[in-house]
């Protein structure tokens, strides 16, 4: 007979792949937004770093946590190993921007450092669902299409306004999911902050078109989503899930008019 084994065995799926539904949509747009307006093998590197930091949270967050517990799981290992993993990859994909890029890069991944660390903070502490770390890890992640347009040695002004334009977007499509998913639990949701995020959100996006920093496109794309919330929170809640892919497909809407403006000049 075979010896039974009395470690449980853990599932690969819920160690190696990201759960926040919203997090793959705030991750694939500032790459799509990059690669769509200055592609290259800077961007692409850009691109992997990104994508490889992103995967690279989720174990990290596990493998932190339990060393903060000072415990060793089934889990604990994996976590670790799949970190070192993602690591690496995102350190080649760096490794390849520098390598191949037209301009220096670094400053949006330096300044979105201070974000990325208060994400991580309330991550080992287990409070990685709050607010504050929300919109902190997805204003970071926008920082990816303006280093993308710098290694593509684009003006630092319209870099710097894809970035303003995924933050808009990201602080008002964070704000909406989460009120969503606060009446699909019953819980009361604060309606007035959304309504008030999505126009702070559009205010600043006019003053970048306005001052040339920021396609007009962009502005009237994230118009559009306006309406949005005076329609859905008038019916029924959906699941956080449908909620999460139709922020995604929102936020493609976003990107592909901001690309289209840019191209336009």
């Amino acid at each position: 007979m075979m010896p039974i084994s009395s470690t449980p065995r853990v599932p690969l799926k819920t160690v190696a792949l990201p759960s926040e539904h919203g997090g793959w949509g705030f991750t694939l747009e500032p790459i799509l937004l990059g690669l769509l307006v200055a592609p290259g093998w800077a961007g692409l590197g850009l691109g992997i770093f990104a994508l490889a930091a992103f995967f690279t949270r989720h174990p990290l967050k596990l493998w932190l946590a339990d060393l903060r517990r000072g415990k060793c799981f089934p889990r604990t290992p994996l976590a670790r190993n799949f970190a070192l993993l993602y690591g690496s990859l995102a350190l080649a994909g760096l490794l390849l921007a520098l390598w191949t890029s037209r301009g220096p890069f670094g400053w949006p991944l330096l300044l979105a450092l201070p974000l990325v660390g208060v994400q991580l903070w309330f991550d080992a502490h287990n409070q990685g669902r709050n607010l504050l770390p929300e919109l902190a890890g997805a204003v970071a992640m926008g920082a990816i299409a303006a280093s993308m347009a710098l290694a593509a040695n684009y003006e630092a002004g319209l870099a710097y306004g894809l970035w303003g334009v995924l933050a808009a977007r990201s602080v008002a499509s964070i704000y909406y999911a989460r009120a969503q998913v606060r009446r699909a639990r019953g819980e009361i949701a604060n309606l007035q902050a959304v309504y008030w995020a999505e126009l702070l959100a559009l205010l600043g996006l006019s003053i970048g078109a306005w001052a040339g920093l920021v396609p007009w496109l962009s502005v009237a794309a994230l118009a559009v989503l306006l309406p949005l919330p005076l329609y859905t929170f008038n019916k029924p809640p959906v699941p956080a899930k449908v909620v999460g892919w139709t922020q995604m497909a929102l936020g493609l809407l976003v990107v592909g008019a901001t690309a289209l403006g840019t191209r336009l000049g």
